[in-house]
């Protein structure tokens, strides 16, 4: 069976775009067009492949095209590249899951390292480290920086070392809740900092402290790894920040640690689909080499 690649484009860019307008739009042709390609897709394929709602979401059978459309895209990008026809080639975006913290300390390094190697860009989704490994699973993305340390089939991974976070929280803040040390009662009257819904690690935190006792402390949610640090600066509570975010604050005396043992080391992945291609290399090679200060085996920073 063949499929034609005009509209395997067409799927792409719906799901990516999120709407038939928008992805008319990124294509330079009507809606109708985009329409009637995805039409004609579906009736090739004999099943439904987009959801029509608000965003347009693959169904899983659509999110197995939309896979093979954004590997296609990259290799015909890179062999056109490679005969010397760059201004012919397709414009190459790989779709990337980063966690929220890695984007926000050492990940904007690999991409630039990767500009400098390469004229494909980067379409980059921010997501939970525990969860970017789903977005590779289902065809969403073609690569992710995850917590997973098996292998999604079909993909390729290498460790990349840890990230350390710390609890930490103001000196007044530890003053006004934790004069009597960290405990179960401590804990369990002090605010805490949150990501968001998907954020387990103060709990972790808590339950090391804790043991079995209940924990429902007061929770600000805060959906922003830059915006956590001036909140425990501003006392509005504790939490596991990034130790590269906060390491000068901590050197200044600004935040200290809840207790001498406080951190905890999240080991990181680069996992990426199996995929012959050059641009994909650069990219690999560009995160290893800026993932080179997170900390690696015996605790140590590279």
């Amino acid at each position: 069976m063949k499929i034609d690649h005009g509209n395997l484009r067409a799927l792409a860019a719906v799901v990516r775009e999120g709407s038939f307008e928008r992805a008319a739009a990124s294509l330079s042709v009507t809606p109708s067009a985009i329409s009637q390609r995805i039409k004609a897709l579906e009736e090739r394929m004999g099943r439904l492949l987009v959801q029509r709602g608000v965003p347009a979401e693959a169904t899983p059978d659509g999110r197995v095209l939309v896979q093979l459309a954004e590997q296609t895209a990259l290799l015909e990008h890179d062999a056109l590249g490679r005969l010397g026809l760059d201004d012919a080639a397709t414009a190459a975006s790989i779709a990337v899951a980063v966690n929220h913290d890695s984007l926000e300390t050492w990940f904007m390094r690999a991409a630039e390292l990767f500009a400098a190697g390469t004229r494909a860009t980067l379409d980059l989704q921010s997501e939970d480290q525990d969860h970017t490994a789903a977005l590779l699973r289902n065809g969403a993305v073609l690569g992710a920086v995850t917590t997973l340390a098996d292998p999604v089939q079909g993909c390729r991974i290498h460790a990349l070392g840890s990230m350390r976070y710390i609890a930490t929280c103001s000196p007044q803040f530890h003053e006004r809740y934790f004069a009597q040390g960290v405990n179960a009662r401590t804990l369990a009257a002090a605010p805490v900092l949150v990501f968001n819904r998907k954020d387990a690690m103060q709990a972790r935190f808590a339950r090391r402290v804790m043991g079995g006792a209940s924990w429902q402390p007061p929770v600000w949610w805060l959906p922003s790894s830059r915006a956590f640090v001036h909140a425990t600066l501003g006392g509005l509570g504790w939490t596991m920040n990034p130790l590269p975010l906060v390491q000068r604050e901590l050197d200044e005396g600004r935040l200290v640690p809840l207790r001498t043992r406080a951190t905890e080391d999240v080991p990181l992945y680069w996992q990426h689909w199996r995929v012959h291609s050059q641009a994909m290399d650069v990219l690999t090679d560009s995160i290893l080499e800026a993932a080179g200060g997170l900390v690696k085996k015996g605790g140590k920073h590279a």
